[in-house]
């Protein structure tokens, strides 16, 4: 049996026809905090929907917690990330978290989603229906299933050891996790803008990717430019669209082009042991796939 096929299987925050009524409530508006923007949305995470135990000691779970938006980290066509402090009022309890929010379903989804969409069919058919026909309905059960997948491919990761931002919790489409910075709110590099140790940072790369396939997936979508690197570590970013590489179709070609992608600009940074084919036939050996 191949070493991933166990892994094989829908996870514990996967999908179902009946969380979309979830995914799209609100928590009903009540007297706000006494300073912040809103009270800390962390029960109104279910337990499953809140990152892997234990949780890390800088996090901030205490129900009296307010949050605070800070302003905008990043700005895309699927997704907003937002920056916003987490604290208890007039105590030192406090960190800073980055919210990732999904496009409500009136503005434009996911451009390249089709491909990725292979082979994460819900149990409902009505749901696959409106997602392919692109309905109102369906565009709103993509981001929901977009959202999902990114939070439980980090909780995934993060139990294996790779280096993510920890995932906090999911609630509706907003994903909640570790900011990837400073104190102050400076956000880590992306590794397109750095320029030093990039042999260790090569190395750290390929374990993380060999990990990955060992897993049987793929992360479908890596460049330079979802890598962080904070403090001489390699960070992953953006993750809805992992890819298994079995299940789905073109699951090989999303293995062998991440590979290209990462491998090539290493090896224009001059890194000698940056090789694509090499690396592509190294990650299809780890998932099991012919070479």
């Amino acid at each position: 049996m191949p070493k991933h096929s166990q892994h094989r299987r829908r996870g514990k925050y996967a999908l179902d026809a009946d969380d979309i009524d979830w995914l799209e409530s609100t928590p009903e508006a009540g007297d706000g905090p006494p300073e912040g923007d809103r009270w800390s949305t962390w029960d109104q995470s279910t337990p499953t929907a809140k990152g892997p135990r234990p949780y890390p000691g800088w996090l901030v779970t205490e129900l009296a917690a307010v949050d605070t938006e800070l302003g905008v980290l990043k700005t895309g066509k699927e997704a907003d990330v937002h920056l916003i402090t987490r604290g208890v009022p007039g105590t030192d309890r406090v960190c800073l978290l980055a919210a990732k929010r999904y496009r409500a379903h009136e503005h434009r989804l996911f451009h390249r989603d089709s491909g990725y969409l292979e082979g994460r069919r819900t149990r409902d058919d009505r749901t696959n229906r409106a997602m392919a026909h692109r309905t109102s309905f369906g565009r709103q059960a993509i981001a929901a299933q977009w959202a999902v997948a990114e939070f439980e491919a980090l909780c995934r990761l993060w139990e294996l050891g790779v280096r993510v931002p920890y995932p906090v919790q999911i609630v509706g489409t907003e994903i909640l996790q570790e900011f990837v910075g400073t104190p102050d709110g400076y956000a880590a590099p992306r590794l397109a803008q750095v320029t030093d140790g990039l042999g260790d940072l090569w190395e750290q790369l390929v374990a993380a990717m060999v990990t990955l396939a060992r897993e049987g997936l793929a992360h479908g979508d890596l460049s330079p430019y979802n890598l962080l690197v904070r403090d001489s570590e390699l960070v992953i970013i953006d993750l809805p669209q992992i890819v298994d590489v079995i299940a789905h179709p073109a699951g090989p070609s999303y293995l062998d082009r991440d590979a290209r992608n990462v491998a090539t600009w290493f090896a224009a940074k001059g890194v000698p042991t940056a090789d694509p084919d090499a690396l592509a036939a190294l990650l299809r050996r780890e998932a099991g796939l012919p070479t």
